[in-house]
């Protein structure tokens, strides 16, 4: 190695020793072997160089190179060493220290929702039930009026699983079905739980939270579903609601409707909004469990747990639920 390489090399490798933080060392590291370096600005001498000539020059050079990358490492790594030293020095927990309490933790805003509706219902006389969340095409689709290649199943773009054998559930719909095959009228049920979509935005999540409803007896008609759906939302928003139901179509009722409420605008007018879907149970279906839909009839309905709980808390984003932000959780305790 010439004279004026080795004291190069001689001279980066004391500054290396010296840095005394990680900034430093890497702001050295680029001086010395970034693409301006001293070090890497020797190569470009080699093109006006004889051939013998460069090929020595060449191999000292790369020589330097591994010398002071090796000295950077060796650095870095002390440095590193340091740095954690005083950090775990620096958030040392006394343990023989009295204890400062503890922090009262709250409901997340959806359980509470959940639990909010659960309860209003559970008067009514619902009972609360469950079910999997990975389904079967039996249970998810073809027991709801909902065979292959029909739209509603296109629309509700389904993950599946085990080979397209089973799939995470697009509704609790499926839950209905089980308690039907396991038991005769009247029922009378609320089924909450997560349920998955391909769908991601402010207001849409891959995952949510469904409550659906259930209301099988004789002669249950349209009336008694506007009249309890009616009560409930009276109950939620702790308010007289006006209510729209306009018609709409679901494979699983007939005749079906979603449902609006009259809501205040922050500017003082007021809209319709949509809140929930509900219908007439379908005779396919409660031909498809084994009830007779000459003698029963029912009513189901559905709804978002995540916007409920948008509605009712002024939430704007559906995606803060899920954001686990303590800032915003904090508010709900």
């Amino acid at each position: 190695m010439s004279n004026d390489l080795e004291q190069l090399v001689q001279g980066a490798q004391a500054d290396i020793a010296a840095c005394a933080d990680s900034r430093a060392l890497e702001t050295l590291r680029v001086e010395l072997l970034g693409k301006k370096g001293r070090v890497t600005e020797l190569l470009k001498q080699l093109g006006g160089m004889a051939p013998d000539a460069r090929k020595a020059f060449g191999e000292q050079v790369n020589r330097a190179k591994e010398a002071l990358s090796a000295a950077l490492e060796s650095r870095g790594d002390d440095l590193a060493k340091v740095a954690l030293d005083a950090r775990l020095a620096s958030e040392r927990v006394d343990v023989t220290l009295a204890g400062r309490g503890e922090t009262i933790g709250g409901l997340h805003p959806i359980t509470r929702t959940i639990k909010r509706i659960a309860d209003i219902f559970g008067e009514m006389g619902f009972e609360v039930v469950e079910g999997p969340e990975i389904e079967d095409d039996f249970h998810n689709f073809g027991a709801l009026n909902i065979p292959e290649a029909h739209p509603a199943r296109a629309m509700q773009d389904t993950f599946y699983v085990l080979n397209g054998e089973r799939l995470l559930r697009t509704h609790t719909s499926p839950v209905q079905i089980r308690t039907m095959q396991q038991r005769q009228p009247p029922i009378r049920i609320i089924c909450p739980g997560r349920v998955y979509r391909v769908d991601s935005d402010r207001t849409h999540s891959p995952m949510f939270h469904q409550m659906e409803g259930l209301y099988v007896a004789e002669k249950v008609s349209v009336a008694d579903l506007k009249y309890d759906l009616q009560i409930f939302l009276s109950r939620f928003f702790e308010r007289d609601i006006e209510a729209l139901f306009r018609p709409s179509y679901f494979p699983f009722v007939e005749p079906g409707a979603d449902v609006h409420i009259r809501w205040q605008q922050p500017d003082g007018s007021s809209r319709w909004l949509e809140v929930l879907g509900c219908g007439v149970v379908h005779p396919k279906v409660l031909e498809a469990v084994g009830i007779d839909s000459e003698k029963y009839s029912g009513y189901a309905f559905g709804m978002g747990m995540e916007r409920m709980a948008m509605l009712r808390y002024g939430v704007d984003d559906l995606r803060l639920f899920f954001n686990n932000d303590l800032r915003f959780l904090e508010q709900f305790r």
